[in-house]
């Protein structure tokens, strides 16, 4: 199988052939409509000029064929239309073909000589001195040395180009191989730079992902064996004794592992590519419905304008104001306000706050803090879906407050009659 590079520098050099055919069969063909072509006719009209008539004697036509040879320092040659020899001078000269109806160019066993035809229908031959050579040879020889030197620095060009594409298929076969760390060189800044960019793009989303996703398997296996064990345990006990605490706690078990599920496979799905059902939202009403569903939760705030999923929104709301009723201390609060072109959400609590150590841990699925308990997914969702719509949530202490997490989202411009209702400065 012939390689792409070798099929495009064959394409190349085809052309350059093709290009230098094709101008010397033009050459040929209109060579009587060239500047020779003109030149020839001149010859004719001077050399007719120069000899005498086509019915003085024969030997005075070879007296002016003679002289005007010495003079010129050529093979010299007369033929009447028949094409019949009448007078030569130097070595013999081939006489011009029955077909031919214009001056040109004839080859002989000596070399090329010129053609061209008097006005009284005879034929002069005549053969250049060295120094002069066709014209279309020269021709040729010029485009086949542009050829040959195009060809030359074109190879480089193309085996770099497809040497380049060879490497790409290298990566994307290693990947599908199941090596997953598979990277390809990005050089230079043309389309298959970006290509190359782009698939490493590409690989490195497919290991996150797939990293993510085996994470996400081992620890849930390692997780939903807790509570399980635990309701199978509280069964075993009240088959033997019934017993109203011991059928609370499995239904309080059978909650966390409702709970454990459905965060999981909701934590799947923002992994992949999720469609997000966004439309302009009222941030600061939405927290307040969610403020509304635990008791002790304030909130603060001025109206800010959103663009996103609602019930993704609202799980992250949620599932933040949940952390803090279950790790932190009382009273939570939850403020909104508009920052620099975003919304910003804060959840506090009373709590001593998290160490600097881990504040990027605890954002990781199914990490807990000391001997907390719950899913360990639930800060881990609030950061994904902060970034799913082009936000970020982390723990931001403040002064007296160590306890806060904050998160960012993109806001909406100012509705113009708000803007227009605020005081001039």
């Amino acid at each position: 199988m012939r390689r792409l590079y070798q099929k495009i520098y064959l394409t190349i050099i085809a052309s350059l052939v093709l290009v230098v055919m094709v101008a010397g069969t033009i050459w040929h063909l209109a060579a009587d409509r060239t500047p020779v072509g003109s030149a020839l006719e001149v010859a004719g009209e001077l050399a007719a000029a120069a000899l005498p008539p086509a019915d003085a004697p024969a030997a005075a036509q070879q007296q002016a064929i003679e002289r005007l040879g010495k003079r010129l320092g050529i093979d010299l040659a007369l033929f009447d239309s028949s094409m019949t020899p009448i007078a030569s001078f130097g070595h013999p000269l081939p006489p011009p073909p029955p077909h031919l109806k214009s001056g040109g160019w004839l080859v002989g066993p000596r070399g090329a000589a010129w053609s061209f035809p008097l006005p009284d229908r005879r034929w002069v031959v005549a053969r250049a001195p060295e120094r002069h050579h066709n014209p279309l040879v020269e021709l040729l020889f010029f485009l086949g040395a542009i050829a040959v030197v195009i060809a030359a620095c074109a190879y480089p060009v193309v085996r770099g180009l497809t040497r380049r594409l060879e490497r790409l298929q290298t990566g994307v076969e290693t990947l599908g191989a199941g090596n997953l760390a598979a990277r390809v060189k990005v050089e230079g800044h043309d389309e298959v730079a970006r290509l190359a960019q782009s698939f490493n793009q590409a690989a490195a989303r497919i290991e996150e992902l797939v990293d993510a996703h085996r994470l996400l398997l081992a620890n849930a296996s390692h997780e939903l064996k807790t509570p399980l064990s635990r309701i199978r345990l509280g069964i075993e006990l009240y088959a033997e004794k019934p017993d109203k605490a011991l059928k609370a706690e499995v239904a309080r078990n059978i909650g966390e592992l409702d709970a454990l599920i459905d965060e999981i496979l909701l934590a799947s799905r923002l992994d992949a590519v999720p469609t997000l059902q966004r439309e302009s939202i009222d941030l600061l009403g939405l927290v307040a419905e969610e403020c509304a569903r635990y008791e002790g939760c304030e909130l603060h705030g001025e109206p800010v304008t959103v663009c996103g999923d609602p019930r993704l929104l609202r799980r992250l709301i949620g599932n933040l104001i949940d952390n803090a009723k279950r790790h932190g201390k009382p009273p939570v609060s939850v403020e909104v306000r508009r920052g620099e072109a975003c919304a910003v959400v804060d959840v506090i609590d009373a709590g001593p706050g998290i160490s600097e150590g881990e504040r990027e841990s605890i954002f990781m699925p199914f990490y807990r803090l000391g001997e907390a308990r719950g899913t360990g997914l639930g800060l881990s969702l609030v950061r994904q879906i902060a970034r799913l719509h082009g936000g970020e949530a982390i723990v931001a202490s403040r002064a007296g407050q160590p306890s806060c997490f904050r998160v960012t989202l993109p806001a909406l411009p100012k509705p113009l009659a708000e803007i227009l209702s605020q005081p001039r400065s």
